[in-house]
């Protein structure tokens, strides 16, 4: 499998970590996000940690793989995915086994996977 094989790419995911994407690129509210807005972080309010980013567990999976990296400077923190982890979307957003394409328009339509869609 090379890098631009998308069941490699698929498979740069693991099942907690697709639901953790799904989660973070639903519609929240009527709110469509976008992956170049990258994944609001919290802070961790008070303690040895205050002021710090809360990072999902999930995310730290992403994080150590370098499929994501944390902008921790940005107000308030993000994580932003890298090359590697933008092809692993793509092909997670291009398989209907892992996300549904009408609920996910927006974002294959970011991705350039459908970019002649219109919104229903």
């Amino acid at each position: 499998m090379t890098a631009s094989d998308p069941i490699a790419n698929t498979a740069a995911f693991t099942p907690g970590e697709r639901d953790y994407v799904r989660r973070e690129l639903d519609q929240f509210f009527s709110t469509l996000p976008s992956v170049a807005d990258g994944f609001q972080l919290r802070t961790w309010r008070g303690g040895p940690q205050a002021g710090q980013p809360k990072v999902p567990l999930a995310a730290k999976g992403l994080l150590e793989r370098g499929l994501m990296r944390l902008q921790p400077t940005l107000w308030p923190p993000r994580l932003f995915f890298t090359e590697a982890g933008l092809l692993a979307l793509r092909a997670m957003m291009a398989d209907r086994r892992f996300t549904n394409p009408k609920i996910f328009a927006h974002v294959r339509r970011e991705l350039g996977i459908d970019p002649g869609l219109e919104e229903a």
